[in-house]
Formats: C-alpha cells, sequence, structure tokens
C-alpha cells in the first residue's frame, strides 16, 4: 500500500536543544498512527512539523507524492484538531463547519450539503444551530472535528484532542473518532500521552522519546513483544525487576522464570513482564505473601512480596477474591511473556 505521509530523516533544533532527532516513518493511506510519549519527546514538535506550522532543520516530509517541506500550511492538504477546539465563539456550530468551506469560496449548495453530511457523521445535526458556549467539552470537540473534515483533507491531525476532557466523556469521544476515522477511511496522526488512548485508537503506534522514534509497529505487539526498554517499561502496567546474567548467560529469578540474557549490559538485566502474565499459585514457583487486593471491576489487582519485590498480578475478580492480606502463595511467570533488556 502507498504511504500517505512519509517522513525522511527529520531534525529539527531549538537553539541546543534537539527536539526530532532524524525521524523517520512511513504511515499507510487509511491508517490511523499514534505518536505516543511523555511530555517534551517531540510527538507534537512532529506534528506540526507535518502540518508545516514549524519548519524543519533538515529532512524530507512527503505527503502522498508530494515534497510538502517547504509548503506553507495554509498550502499542505491537511485539517488540525487542537486540544483546545479553538471554536469561533460568534459562530453556531453549523457555521463554524463551514468557515474552511466559506474562504475556499465553495457553492452554497455544496457548502450547505457537505455541512448537513458532517453534521450527521458526528451525530451534531440537532445541535447545528447552538453556539460553543452552549456546548459541553466533548460537543465541541465534535464541531472542531467536523470542521477539520470539512474541505477533505488528505490527512488529518488530532494534537491531544482527549486531554481536556473528563474521563467518562473522552473515552466515549475516542472510540467515536476512530469510528469515524475507519468510516470515510482517512489517514490519521493522533498525538497523545496516553497509553490506553494510543492502544485503543491506533493501527499503529509510534513510541518516542529524546526526539526519536523508538519503535512503530501494531498496538497489540507494543504491549507483547516491545523491543526496547523504553516501550516496555512505559507502556502499560508492568512489573520490572533488575536481575544478574548468570555465567551460561541465562537470566534467572528463583522458580519463577529462567530466560536467555539479552546482548550487553554490564552483567545485569532488567526483566519486564505484565501483571496478566503472573499465575498465583497454592504450590510450587517462588515463595510470595499476599499485601492488598484491589478491586477494579471485572478484574483486580493482587499486590504480592516476592523476594523483596511488590509485583503486580491482574486477575479476574472472583479469583483474586480467594487471596487475602498475609496469605503465602507461590508466583510463576510464563518464560515466554518475560522480556528482557541491558540494564
Amino acid at each position: 500500500m502507498p504511504s500517505a505521509v512519509r517522513i525522511e530523516a527529520v531534525r529539527k533544533t531549538y537553539g541546543a536543544t534537539v527536539a526530532l532527532d532524524n525521524v523517520s516513518l512511513d504511515i499507510e493511506e487509511g491508517q490511523m498512527v499514534a505518536l505516543l510519549g511523555p511530555s517534551g519527546c517531540g510527538k507534537t514538535t512532529l506534528l506540526r512539523a507535518i502540518a508545516g506550522l514549524d519548519g524543519i532543520d533538515s529532512g524530507v516530509i512527503r505527503i502522498g507524492d508530494r515534497d510538502v517541506t517547504s509548503t506553507p500550511a495554509r498550502q499542505r492538504p491537511i485539517g488540525m484538531v487542537f486540544q483546545h477546539y479553538a471554536l469561533f465563539p460568534n459562530m453556531t456550530v453549523a457555521q463554524n463547519i463551514s468557515f474552511p468551506l466559506d474562504i475556499r469560496r465553495q457553492r452554497r449548495a455544496a457548502r450547505s450539503a457537505r455541512v448537513a453530511e458532517l453534521l450527521e457523521l458526528t451525530g451534531m445535526t440537532d445541535l447545528a444551530g447552538r453556539y460553543p458556549n452552549e456546548l459541553s467539552g466533548g460537543q465541541q470537540q465534535r464541531v472542531a472535528l467536523a470542521r477539520a473534515l470539512a474541505p477533505e483533507p488528505d490527512v488529518l491531525l488530532l494534537d491531544e484532542p482527549l486531554a481536556a476532557l473528563d474521563a467518562t466523556i473522552r473515552n466515549g469521544l475516542r472510540d467515536e473518532i476512530r469510528r469515524i476515522q475507519h468510516r470515510i477511511g482517512i489517514t490519521a496522526v493522533f498525538v497523545t500521552h496516553d497509553q490506553s488512548e494510543a492502544m485503543a485508537v491506533a493501527d499503529r503506534v509510534a513510541v518516542m522519546d529524546g526526539g526519536r522514534i523508538l519503535e512503530a509497529a501494531p498496538p497489540a505487539e507494543i504491549y507483547d513483544r516491545p523491543v526496547s526498554r523504553f516501550a516496555a517499561t512505559f507502556v502499560g502496567s508492568r512489573n520490572a525487576i533488575e536481575l544478574p546474567i548468570d555465567p551460561d548467560r541465562m537470566v534467572r529469578w528463583g522458580e519463577a522464570f529462567a530466560v536467555p540474557a539479552p546482548q550487553g549490559g554490564n552483567g545485569k538485566a532488567l526483566a519486564v513482564f505484565r501483571p496478566e502474565d503472573v499465575r498465583i499459585t497454592e504450590h510450587g514457583g517462588m515463595a510470595a505473601a499476599v499485601d492488598v487486593v484491589v478491586f477494579l471491576g471485572a478484574i483486580s489487582r493482587v499486590y504480592v512480596t516476592v523476594d523483596g519485590h511488590t509485583l503486580h498480578v491482574d486477575l479476574p475478580s472472583p479469583e483474586a477474591a480467594a487471596f487475602s492480606h498475609g496469605q503465602r502463595v507461590g508466583v510463576a511467570v510464563a518464560p515466554d511473556a518475560v522480556r528482557v533488556f541491558a540494564a
């Protein structure tokens, strides 16, 4: 499938600070790619570079078959949604959506048809005559999304679009954005620091840190088989234990697991595994003591102390209800669930 967006060796600095360090990324047509990382990792800088809002020091940015590296933002075939809506307060919902069509001097009948289509797509038809101050945060962001889509851009860019919303509205709109993106088949880039958000909306997740993309892969692959230490410890809940590398190049933790050691390191490795990959047993495994059971709904998180380490163990709540503070148990981890990295 052809690339809708191609970023080639892009570098961006602010004085002595390197914001983007030789970043390359291909985004296929119709894909939603999430740029995920902590604050200051370069994800918004990369999005703004794609949009043309910030220039770059070197490298190439292509949208479709066009080199847009030096193309002004207003001439790039993109739509952009920001965290804080940026709606015109003196315009109705319909007028806000129509605005990018108005400035392109589109015919009135075509404008009206496109606005009606987007009102239906975003579930805002009944609110077309309201003003932004009469809408909830989630409704305002739906209007901002419709406005970005109005001129039928090739690429949709979303910069932390859900960050200003409360949790209930955020989760619902997250799923709605994904539904809309699937329905119209637009290529999209979604910036977020929220791991669950990235996993829920994206076909691929690009994990960023220090101005670099450390890995880019489907969400399940990033979660289950991360190739970088940063992704393994940043994405999702995890247990992480530093262990010595044995002379036979194995990393062992008592009766819990034994796995091959990583390359490099200083004789130590960091073993990372997910809470759902830990088994609590009545017999066998490493001796452990239950600290506390935290009910989270369908699952519960059991905290156990093992060999001086506190592990998180996720179990179905009915199963977790059998454990209580101080109870002696055993724990084991499936070896293929353990990822090891140089410490």
